[in-house]
């Protein structure tokens, strides 16, 4: 006896990728995010692969996750992905202090996200 199985989120033509705890504010990732929502996965690597954001390398990465589980987990056609979502979130916000003038204190925060890649095999066109 253990769990009972838990019920898919996605449809049968989709498959996911989770990056957690990313060392980037959400709003630079969203612009990385932004460039490849809706492109054909092909695309979208070969956007990332020459994007001059340091954080692109890691979009890079969980896109290419969530090829593979499309391809190894669902029996997707690769050829026929695009990114269907690129959601981010945010994680935890690590909190440091500057000494500054006067016996005061500047905060600085240094600020973690969560990136979602989502992608979907295109309908057959007849």
């Amino acid at each position: 006896m253990g769990k009972p199985k838990h019920e898919r989120r996605l449809s049968e033509s989709e498959a996911m990728a989770v990056a957690r705890n990313l060392r980037v504010s959400p709003q630079k990732l969203n612009l990385v995010a932004e460039s490849i929502r809706g492109k054909s996965a092909e695309a979208a690597l070969s956007e990332l692969t020459f994007s001059k954001r340091r954080i692109a390398a890691d979009v890079k990465k969980t896109l290419q996750s969530a090829i593979a589980n499309a391809e190894n987990n669902h029996q997707l056609d690769v050829d026929r992905l695009f990114v269907a979502e690129a959601t981010v979130g945010k994680a935890i916000v690590m909190k440091r202090f500057r000494p500054r003038a006067r016996g005061r204190a500047g905060r600085i925060m240094k600020p973690f996200s969560n990136l979602t890649v989502v992608v979907r095999e295109r309908e057959e066109t007849a």
